[in-house]
């Protein structure tokens, strides 16, 4: 039964997961607008209302109106709803040219409005670009940063714990010490000094993988010691004993049975190191040392809630840290189950 209830909450989070992972690959099907397209007669519009009902009565097809700003009286400079025309919420639209993961260029988008309306479900921020396109587009960023520093952390940390765990002595000795010194690092203070010692001014592709690469080969040491203490306790197991008596090479013993063993804990390691690594990127970028502008990421779109008016005056922009959290929450479920089914695993073992 417990392992029946596992495996059902295991499926519920991966279908979540890749369901928040689809979303953020498609982000230009799903997102109305180009992220830099900027209005600036709209600067902090707040987010728009999907209306159901007018004058005339009921609506099975939402609709929208459009911003105005309020040119007199107490209320000036603000927004108020223009009601002289509705603009209805359409799906399967043609509006601004992106390119679909990345290679086939299309103009078809998920929803939006006729123009010259727009459909602002988050609001925008101060050069009046949608803030919801840009969430989606900025976790492409933030997410594919997170993974692949992830990656990069468990490729190097399990090679040095299997070769520490697995060989023993000396070498273990050295590679532990290595990562004793590594772990008593402030890790997010020295992870800002190295990427602050690095170019400030490189293009966007550069700087992701820059910011990939000193993020994941700093975050290398846990895994590795925990990879070390799987394959400590393993290697000296009988079947494993009687296959090295039956000649088995170091590389088959490793291949057909350690590296199972270590796979259940790379997957749990992977589900708590992903949200940590995407925090990772987020507090680089918001303080202008990750991606830079035009181009989204959650860091450097937070990095405008600095200034104190902006963040008490136009909450809208906290939608960044807001899908930050989900995707934490979610990989952390993910992390509780996984390490649930690795508990049971060992248990039954």
């Amino acid at each position: 039964m417990r392992t029946k209830i596992i495996r059902t909450k295991t499926a519920l989070w991966v279908a979540a997961l890749a369901t928040l992972h689809l979303v953020l690959l498609l982000a230009g099907f799903f997102a109305p607008e180009d992220p830099t397209t900027q209005d600036r007669g709209l600067p902090y519009a707040p987010p728009m209302r999907l209306h159901f009902k007018d004058s005339a009565g009921f609506h099975l097809r939402p609709f929208i109106y459009a911003w105005t700003t309020v040119m007199d009286g107490d209320q000036a400079g603000t927004y108020q709803e223009d009601r002289s025309r509705e603009y209805p919420l359409r799906f399967w639209v043609s509006g601004s040219r992106y390119k679909l993961l990345g290679v086939f260029g299309t103009t078809v988008h998920l929803f939006g409005v006729d123009e010259p309306g727009r459909v602002l479900l988050f609001g925008t921020d101060g050069y009046g670009r949608d803030e919801f396109s840009r969430v989606l587009w900025g976790g492409q960023i933030s997410v594919a940063a997170g993974i692949t520093a992830t990656l990069i952390a468990l490729f190097a940390g399990s090679i040095l714990g299997i070769i520490a765990g697995y060989y023993g002595r000396w070498i273990d000795e050295s590679l532990m010490g290595v990562t004793e010194l590594f772990l008593s690092l402030p890790w997010l203070y020295f992870l800002l000094g190295v990427r602050a010692f690095l170019p400030l001014h490189l293009s966007t592709l550069r700087t992701f993988f820059l910011l990939t690469s000193v993020i994941g080969l700093i975050g290398w040491a846990r895994p590795s010691r925990l990879v070390r203490g799987v394959v400590l306790s393993a290697r000296n197991r009988n079947y494993i004993l009687a296959a090295r008596g039956f000649g088995g090479s170091d590389f088959y013993l490793l291949r057909r049975h350690l590296l199972p063993e270590v796979f259940g804990l790379l997957l749990t390691q992977a589900a708590l190191l992903i949200p940590r690594y995407i925090a990772a990127e987020v507090t680089l970028s918001f303080f202008g040392l990750g991606v830079n502008e035009p181009v989204p990421s959650w860091g450097n779109m937070l990095s405008t809630l600095q200034q104190y008016s902006v963040l008490v005056s136009y909450g809208w922009l906290l939608a960044p840290a807001g899908a930050l959290v989900v995707t934490s929450v979610l990989y952390s479920s993910l992390a509780d189950v996984f390490h649930s089914r690795l508990e049971s695993h060992q248990s039954w073992k």
